[in-house]
């Protein structure tokens, strides 16, 4: 097939693109660079560089280089930005996924794998999160995000042979395994390279957001999928599309405590890590990992890398060789 991946030049996007090459895809590269790095796309790969909702520039793109599938990903994901924005996430996720479906309606293109999100539940009552819970967000990132499945919903049924899949994925870690590419947020919030940011110098601490929550360890407990896994998921889930709308939760089924990763981040990297423990932040739930038997019974897809030190490896590689991630390649660190 020819795919279209939208910001690909983001974390996931950036991994999606290679997993779809080397099942044998063809790849257009989108993005508008506003959050991703052009230096973790492949060499060779066509590049579209404009924002996602640009109905015009899309369509013309997709027509242009006669594409089957589409894979979503661009979107803002910092939840607490969300809070004090809320305008911004949902015109860039809410109201881009809509331009894009509009472009796609206008070049007849039929297939799309949507990157969704655990948010979507909001707090659920019970663990592991199973799809059939109530989708109740707490924030405007996971509205942003529901809203945009209930248009691909509605879309599925006035469109009978359009087919969409929403993967809601946990917290996505790790690396491809060479270091080539890696995890690079500006801000950075993600807990594991947050850790290794600290161990490596690039910042002074960690913050423990609270350590006594009602789990094992007092601190948060959260399922971290390999991001080379969900690359994984999203090229099966393109390969078994069909009309309608599914959605599938992706994750390893089970969870680690913020105390449990710092733990494994120096058994990995030989250091103790500079923590502390700070008040707990506002929404955040004691416990939230998949259930994701859904997904391997209906697609075959399961998660393989599930060591959440090896998972920890992969991302330390990457630091180690790009501390300041992809501004160590261009010479210009902070």
């Amino acid at each position: 097939m020819n795919v279209l991946v939208s910001g690909a030049a983001g974390y996931i996007g950036s991994h999606a693109i290679r997993r779809v090459r080397s099942a044998g895809h063809a790849v257009v590269a989108l993005d508008d660079l506003s959050l991703g790095h052009r230096e973790a796309l492949p060499e060779g790969v066509p590049f579209v560089e404009c924002d996602v909702g640009d109905r015009e520039r899309v369509r013309a793109a997709l027509v242009e280089h006669r594409i089957d599938c589409v894979m979503h990903f661009a979107a803002y994901i910092n939840v607490g930005e969300s809070v004090t924005e809320p305008l911004l996430y949902y015109r860039k996720n809410t109201t881009g996924t809509l331009g894009l479906l509009e472009a796609m309606q206008a070049a007849g293109v039929k297939r799309l794998v949507f990157s969704s999100t655990c948010a979507t539940y909001g707090e659920p009552a019970s663990m592991p999160i199973h799809e059939e819970m109530p989708q109740t967000p707490i924030n405007p990132y996971g509205w942003s995000k529901l809203f945009s499945e209930r248009i691909m919903r509605d879309l599925c049924h006035a469109v009978p042979d359009f087919g969409c899949i929403a993967l809601r994925y946990f917290n996505v870690a790790g690396s491809a395994e060479d270091g080539s590419i890696g995890e690079d947020h500006h801000p950075e919030t993600h807990l594991i390279p947050v850790i290794l940011q600290a161990m490596s110098g690039v910042r002074d601490k960690i913050s423990i957001f609270g350590d006594d929550y009602a789990t094992p360890d007092g601190t948060c407990v959260r399922d971290y999928v390999h991001v080379e896994d969900l690359a994984d998921a999203h090229v099966v889930a393109m390969e078994r599309l069909r009309p309608g709308f599914a959605y599938y939760n992706v994750g390893i089924g089970h969870g680690h405590s913020v105390k449990e990763i710092l733990l494994a981040a120096e058994d990995v990297v030989g250091k103790k890590a500079p923590a502390v423990v700070v008040p707990r932040r506002p929404g955040d739930a004691p416990e939230l990992y998949a259930d994701a038997s859904k997904i391997e019974r209906e697609l075959g897809w399961r998660a393989r890398r599930t060591d959440i030190r090896a998972t920890i490896k992969s991302a330390w590689t990457w630091f180690q060789r790009r501390p300041h991630g992809y501004a160590s390649a261009r010479g210009n660190e902070p």
